[in-house]
């Protein structure tokens, strides 16, 4: 089914050009039209159903309105089969409320009926229901752009006429619906965690809050018995490791503790600090909450990709570069990415197509006029000292003394300061490019001590990699030309160089909090851009989503 989902997106540019419409034969047929036309259904949880009204008239204009979902006074058992979807969307990651699925059971008491207006409502009602229910699984119930996420979602629609004509028709609706949701072996660990912590966040209601101290490995602590109780239902303590003493704090609690530091980003030193404490006392249902925000994130992503992508999550500061189409990571290294209050690095896909060894590194208008000229005004002699250059207009070179003329042209913009090669370069010894009108790039850096940090937000929005000899290996690997040797070489010695790849490689800068690794251990990251409160606040108003 999934290799069909291209031409059911084509169909929607014929299809919805020209809708045949046959006449109306039946009672329901009328009030069904009247019903779209008016996009309001009262006895919806979202009565409003205005972005869908389109798509409702395609569906039902070429049948001449007749009911899809009944027969002979009976619901099909397509239609039983998408209300059970529609009961078990929480498991999803949504919400089954949205999709009325506390009211479908009542609504099933009418059958067996013949009454036209009672099938008119129902049929209607269940087709609305499941454009929204497929919708909002493939796609997301947000688009990703109303959020400042420049990440496409157009081309993954369907044209959901054809798409319910056809699940309504088949043996198996299931079979169709099973393929909706991205493939991607992170979105299924999501799903598995957001059953998990479900259940652990409804076993810890009404339970108090850690009392907050200053504890270190030894140290009396008088809630230990709590603590226990509490990492061991997040998976932290194993369940044969209690721990014999309930009145200090020590092993095996202490290595418990480090685990649940490292799921949440802290440094993992065993101790019970105020950061350790704010961590473990989150509620579980906002853990809850950060799983099904991830979930949302990944139905963003492309609904497969031809080569295996580079992923950066930036609350997570990582890079992972698949060995596959699927999600699993061939290779993974720690990233530093732009700061929080000014230069936060953006959310968007692109396509990787030239490694740069030894790159020039031009300065941005805003770095060079709000950080260098000031400091080149100061002092005559900071270009030379950190290996920058003027370049003119044409950019050529033109040295790096700057008079009060050349000041005022860099000031203005008409001139521009770039640094040269070598391993003082803010860019490190290679560079990544994958164009994207946010100018932004993967680089290396000769910042090291920046990687040894828990939290790493300290670019100006470019992300600079760990690793990135080995990144320059596993992005050229389909080039035999381009060992390892030569790769280091060419990062070392010689002028700037520029290689095309053979293959552009995907990439994607993502953001999501919530993270579950291939041994189902759920990591859990800072909000640091504060993007999950936006996307929360955006859900929270309901249907009609903004498209």
């Amino acid at each position: 089914m999934r290799r069909l989902l291209p031409f059911l997106v084509l169909l929607a540019t014929f299809a919805s050009a020209q809708t045949v419409e046959v006449p109306i034969t039946s009672e329901s047929g009328t009030l069904i039209k009247s019903l779209v036309e008016e996009a309001r259904m009262e006895e919806l949880r979202w009565p409003d159903f205005n972005d869908y009204r389109r798509h409702l008239r395609n569906l039902y204009a070429p049948a001449g309105y007749a009911l899809l979902w009944t027969k002979d006074g009976q619901p099909s058992p397509q239609t039983l089969a998408v209300i059970a979807l529609f009961e078990k969307a929480d498991e999803k990651g949504i919400n089954s409320v949205d999709y009325d699925g506390s009211r479908w059971k009542q609504r099933l008491t009418i059958f067996p009926t013949h009454d036209q207006t009672a099938l008119a409502r129902f049929d209607l009602a269940v087709s609305i229901t499941l454009m929204r229910y497929i919708s909002d699984l493939h796609i997301g119930r947000i688009n990703p752009r109303n959020v400042r996420f420049d990440l496409d979602i157009e081309t993954k629609k369907y044209y959901l006429p054809k798409l319910l004509t056809d699940i309504a028709e088949a043996n198996d609706p299931n079979a169709i619906l099973g393929t909706i949701e991205p493939p991607y072996a992170e979105y299924k660990r999501l799903q598995t965690a957001l059953a998990n912590y479900r259940r652990i966040a409804v076993e810890a209601k009404g339970e108090a809050k850690l009392p907050v101290a200053n504890v270190k490995p030894g140290d009396p602590y008088e809630a230990i018995a709590r603590l226990a109780k509490m990492l061991h239902r997040t998976g932290d303590l194993p369940a044969a490791a209690q721990p014999r003493n309930l009145t200090i704090y020590e092993e095996p609690l202490v290595a418990a503790v480090k685990h649940f530091q490292r799921r949440h980003n802290l440094e993992p030193d065993g101790i019970l600090s105020d950061r350790t404490f704010r961590a473990l006392n989150v509620p579980l249902t906002r853990r809850v909450r950060q799983i099904q925000l991830a979930l949302e994130r990944w139905r963003w992503a492309p609904t497969e990709f031809a080569h295996p992508p580079i992923v950066v999550n930036i609350p997570e500061f990582r890079l992972n570069a698949w060995d596959d189409t699927i999600g699993h990571a061939g290779l993974t290294m720690r990233v530093v990415v732009g700061q929080t209050v000014s230069h936060q690095t953006p959310v968007f896909a692109g396509d990787l197509q030239h490694v740069v060894f030894r790159p020039y590194w031009n300065v941005p208008p805003t770095i060079q006029a709000a950080e260098l000229v000031p400091k080149i005004a100061k002092d005559p002699g900071y270009l030379a000292r950190n290996n920058y250059e003027i370049v003119d207009e044409e950019g050529k070179p033109a040295g790096a003394k700057a008079g009060r003329e050349t000041l005022a042209k860099l000031r203005s913009g008409d001139m521009r300061i770039r640094q040269k090669p070598g391993p003082s370069n803010a860019l490190g010894l290679v560079k990544f490019v994958f164009p994207n009108q946010n100018n932004i790039y993967l680089h290396s850096t000769p910042s090291q001590e920046l990687f040894s940090r828990t939290r790493r937000d300290f670019s100006h929005g470019c992300i600079r990699v760990e690793e990135p000899a080995r990144l320059a290996a596993w992005v050229l690997r389909d080039q035999p030309e381009w060992t390892p040797d030569r790769i280091r070489e060419a990062m070392q010695t010689g002028d700037s160089k520029s290689v095309a790849v053979k293959t552009p490689v995907p990439i994607m800068i993502i953001y999501t909090t919530a993270v579950v690794h291939d041994d189902g251990s759920v990591f859990f990251y800072d909000d640091i851009y504060g993007h999950d409160a936006t996307l929360e606040n955006a859900l929270a108003q309901g249907y009609p989503y903004p498209i």
